[in-house]
């Protein structure tokens, strides 16, 4: 027997297990690929699931993301996908959700994305900035340790951690310490109460059903909730309504345009360590603008 055999009976009886229901695959559907993750729907007569394949060492990545996922669902303000179970064999690791089959966005979707948002992070509250235990932004490891100050925890945490991770890599975009600290000012005179933020929210992490907004992949943590409105504006901003639906609920306030630079900046260069490039002049870009304000 195969790998992927076993993979696959590992899967069946990781889901028997954590739902007390027999589970045979009868349908197997590839969804996406690519070079570290694997997609698919699982099906038989009755149940329809969503699998995420990695190789064993990502095992803690599903992790992640499987206490984040609860984290969200158990706020009941917005939805993600349902966590069926978790596992690895001995090349493989997965973790099994509910399959969720997206339909056509509406304005009506839009708003309620956004406002649905906004109900999340005004519903939400912590004593400090940070996370139960460091995770993932895509495959870089996200930091969490818990800070009480939020533009020392963005800074250092964030841009810092990028650049470090950057500069490993022989590219440097000028010197940590300073663009760390024009980061850590440039969020001076900002009240921020730590809020679940979603961490990594932008169109291909959300999805819509015939009546329900949905966002899954999180890179959750607790901070500014500005983070997830910024990041929805990096590559090409959402519908309006999201916007409007958002802002009726829990408005924006005044400097996250310039806020919003700064944040930004993090996804930027955490891009530019993940696939260079092209990344790597927008990280400088984005720095310049950065520099330009102070």
């Amino acid at each position: 027997m195969n790998n992927w055999c076993i993979m696959w009976q590992s899967i069946e009886q990781a889901i028997k297990t954590e739902t007390g229901e027999q589970f045979t695959i009868e349908k197997k559907r590839l969804i996406s690929t690519s070079e570290s993750n694997l997609a698919y729907q699982l099906s038989n007569k009755q149940h329809h699931y969503f699998i995420k394949i990695k190789d064993k060492n990502h095992f803690n990545h599903f992790e992640s993301e499987a206490y984040a996922l609860n984290q969200i669902r158990s706020l009941k303000q917005i939805t993600c996908p349902e966590v069926i179970a978790l596992g690895s064999t001995l090349d493989k690791s997965f973790i099994v959700l509910d399959y969720i089959p997206f339909s056509h966005a509406t304005e009506k979707h839009w708003y309620n994305l956004g406002a649905q948002l906004a109900l999340m992070h005004k519903g939400s509250s912590h004593g400090q900035f940070g996370w139960q235990h460091d995770n993932y932004i895509g495959d870089t490891l996200q930091p969490n340790n818990w800070r009480s100050n939020w533009k020392t925890f963005f800074a250092e945490q964030r841009v810092a951690w990028q650049l470090q991770l950057l500069s490993e890599k022989s590219i440097t975009l000028g010197n940590i310490d300073y663009i760390t600290d024009i980061c850590h000012d440039a969020l001076n005179h900002h009240d921020v109460k730590p809020c679940l933020v979603h961490g990594d929210l932008w169109m291909g992490n959300l999805g819509f059903t015939d009546s329900l907004s949905v966002i899954y992949d999180p890179a959750c943590y607790y901070g500014d909730r500005e983070v997830d409105i910024a990041m929805t504006e990096l590559f090409g901003q959402l519908p309006y309504d999201f916007y409007q639906g958002y802002q009726d609920i829990f408005p924006l306030v005044e400097g996250y345009e310039q806020r919003k630079l700064i944040y930004n900046f993090y996804h930027i260069l955490n891009h530019a360590n993940l696939f260079g490039g092209i990344y790597i002049d927008q990280s400088r870009a984005l720095l310049s603008r950065i520099l330009s304000l102070h």
